[in-house]
């Protein structure tokens, strides 16, 4: 393992070619950019200018047309109109507004549904979507495609060369693709035959001599039957992996498309959910970066406090910067909700502070740009009720849209610092990786083996504590290099190839210290068990054997005994059986297996591996590990409250306040403040620079 100055030095060279590679879009010293949605199309045009004149007035840099336009950019079959559009831009350019143009096939246009039905979506149970929606139409349907694409040229011929359009936005908050319709069925089976190459190795792969299940030819494949009991486990999960690149292929031949025509000016990328069990994200080889849309405030996500549920779950938009970053180190959110929303299960007002707060987060990861849904509130369809940037009377700034201006404005004053400020050698010293596979989540959430798992919940529990230490965090692949992180954490790492065991050999030889939990190493990389002893092929790693697990019911609870103290789980618990010289730092006590070890430490030549064999129920033990860990390791950790995070990017100092009480924050000596004060309120801001 490199010696940790060298660490940093590499650490300052990657920053300084990922500000390389972000320079032709997104200019270093622009820091971020803000833009905000506009449907021309929604408004009468005689009220255009003056909201695209207030939206300059606001300090938005860039506007977003023609997301769900289909209809009006192609009105009758072959009949395209883009004067309206044209003269949208023509007012975007006379207020110096940049605009982001879209595709938009999330929403077909009447007619050519009607006029082609098999385009739509089939579910499961043979019925059909219908047109009114979006996303209707299927990915997988032949002639969809092609006139998408065709639709898509006519588009990127008008505006690929206008110096007015700074990108593109593919589709719209795509999603796994699942049709059942037949020209799904027949790509299905082509996509089998490519991966596979013939039936015996498919067979094979499947474990098709199980309750007689062998093909003969891919022809006698269909896609799985869901919600059919009993249904091939790996059929169902190669389905998945279909639906997932049917979306990432779709994607990339529309940018394929857009690039014939695009200046080297121009971007393409496309906005995300969030999903962390979608193998299309990062997939599209094509794009030229990816972005996420965030809502925090929906009535899903509690937060902190008894009224935490109107400031949001703070690691919702932490989670997301660190997932998109090391796949997409240019990146940004291209749908953050100015306010109150529509279409959640109960839709509360965010606290006052807290559209600003959520401003400030995705800035302190990295991004290069934020945009809002929306700028004025949609007065008739389904979103009614959801607020923009101004109020359903299209002049009057609402309270998300006062705090976008705010953010506008402290940003401005941000670009104007000459100096560039210092980050902390402590800070890059804790730098830390989370190896995560969204196919292994998908394995896992389709047959969790217990009602009580909760992968995300699980990864959290180690990602929450890597936050409270102020760690900057990186969620990694299998084919990124291990060695740049002092510590790489594998949470529930079930699915793993022979190779990927080596590799993470060869990282703790060298000097890595590894975490493992447990439901770690399991199967191979198809998703079979090992023809060995329970998940034998990490027992080198971890110092130890794994006897079995065990899975306790939701009214029982077991009690893993530390030095540290005792803490609570229910969900998951392998017992280990130490070799010598493993240390143990836990044991289950009040079982029929108490005395043996939930948590082992392994030295391995230079480096150290650590084996939570618990998914603990508030994630205390998690914490407790990683803090002993680190300490053993010299690596000096902070310990911030939950709710409060800390990151810095470009030679600033950032504090966020999700708590909620306030935070009084301990800055390191001549920090010279430029946003906030030291006691930071719920949802409040700090920024400085060393």
């Amino acid at each position: 393992m490199k010696k940790l100055s060298v660490f940093i030095i590499f650490l300052v060279t990657i920053t300084q070619l990922v500000a390389q590679t972000s320079k032709t879009f997104f200019p270093p010293e622009q820091l971020t950019t803000v833009g905000a949605y506009y449907y021309p199309e929604h408004w009468d045009e005689s009220q255009w200018e003056r909201d695209i004149k207030k939206m300059a007035e606001m300090g938005f840099e860039y506007t977003h047309f023609a997301e769900f336009a289909w209809a009006q950019l192609e009105p009758q079959e072959g009949v395209y109109d883009f004067e309206w559009l044209d003269r949208a831009v023509d007012l975007a350019a006379k207020y110096n507004l940049k605009v982001i143009m879209c595709t938009s096939t999330a929403t077909p246009p009447v007619w050519l549904v009607r006029k082609y039905p098999d385009i739509l979506k089939m579910h499961e149970d043979g019925t059909k979507m219908d047109h009114g929606a979006r996303q209707h139409a299927s990915f997988s349907n032949d002639y969809y495609r092609e006139y998408s694409l065709n639709m898509i040229e006519k588009l990127a011929q008008h505006y690929g060369k206008d110096i007015r359009i700074m990108g593109w936005q593919l589709d719209n908050e795509p999603d796994s693709n699942v049709d059942y319709g037949e020209n799904a069925q027949q790509r299905f089976r082509e996509w089998l035959k490519n991966k596979y190459g013939n039936i015996d190795a498919l067979n094979k792969a499947w474990g098709t001599n199980f309750w007689s299940s062998v093909y003969n030819d891919f022809s006698e494949i269909n896609i799985p039957q869901h919600k059919q009991w009993g249904m091939n486990l790996y059929q169902r999960l190669d389905h998945r992996r279909f639906c997932d690149y049917e979306t990432a292929s779709f994607l990339d031949e529309q940018a394929r498309v857009v690039q014939k025509y695009a200046s080297s000016e121009q971007w393409i990328t496309t906005n995300y959910i969030p999903y962390y069990d979608r193998r299309y994200v990062g997939a599209s080889k094509e794009l030229d970066f990816i972005s996420y849309t965030r809502y925090m405030v929906y009535g899903e996500f509690s937060g902190i406090g008894p009224k935490g549920y109107r400031v949001g779950e703070y690691s919702r938009i932490a989670m997301a910067n660190d997932y998109f970053r090391p796949l997409s180190p240019t990146y940004g959110c291209m749908e953050l909700q100015p306010g109150q929303v529509n279409w959640g299960s109960i839709n509360s007002q965010p606290l006052p502070g807290a559209v600003r707060l959520w401003l400030w987060h995705i800035f302190a990861g990295g991004s290069q740009f934020t945009c809002t849904y929306r700028f004025r509130a949609p007065i008739y369809g389904y979103e009614q009720y959801h607020y923009g940037i101004l109020g359903a009377d299209g002049v009057t700034p609402t309270p998300g849209g006062m705090e976008y201006q705010q953010f506008n404005s402290e940003i401005e004053e941000l670009r104007k610092q000459t100096e560039v400020g210092k980050v902390p050698e402590e800070y890059l010293k804790r730098k830390t990786a989370i190896l995560y596979s969204p196919d292994n989540t998908a394995a896992i959430n389709q047959n969790k083996k217990t009602v009580l798992w909760n992968m995300e919940g699980h990864i959290l529990k180690y990602y929450k504590t890597l936050k409270s230490f102020g760690a900057p965090v990186d969620f990694i692949e299998e084919d990124m290099d291990f060695s740049n992180y002092p510590v790489l954490v594998l949470p529930a790492y079930q699915q793993m190839s022979m190779e990927l065991v080596e590799k993470l050999t060869h990282y703790v030889k060298n000097g890595g210290n590894l975490v493992m939990s447990c439901r770690t190493g399991h199967q191979n990389e198809l998703g079979h068990l090992w023809q060995a002893k329970h998940a034998e092929p990490i027992y080198e790693l971890i110092g130890s054997e794994i006897e079995y697990f065990d899975l306790l019911r939701e009214y029982d609870t077991g009690i893993v005994s530390m030095k540290e103290g005792e803490f609570e789980w229910n969900s998951w618990g392998d017992i280990i059986t130490p070799k010598p010289g493993t240390e143990v730092w836990g044991k289950y006590t009040g079982d029929f297996y108490e005395g043996n070890a939930a948590v082992v430490f392994n030295k391995l030549d230079s480096g150290t591996v650590s084996y939570v064999g618990v998914d603990s129920k508030s994630g205390d033990l998690e914490n407790t590990v990683l803090k002993k860990l680190y300490y053993k390791l010299g690596i000096n950790i902070k310990n911030y409250p939950e709710g409060v995070i800390v990151e810095y990017r470009d030679g600033f100092g950032i504090a966020l306040n999700y708590r909620d009480t306030n935070f009084e924050m301990n800055l390191p000596e001549g920090s010279e403040i430029l946003v906030g004060e030291k006691s930071i309120p719920t949802a409040g801001v700090l920024v400085w620079k060393l």
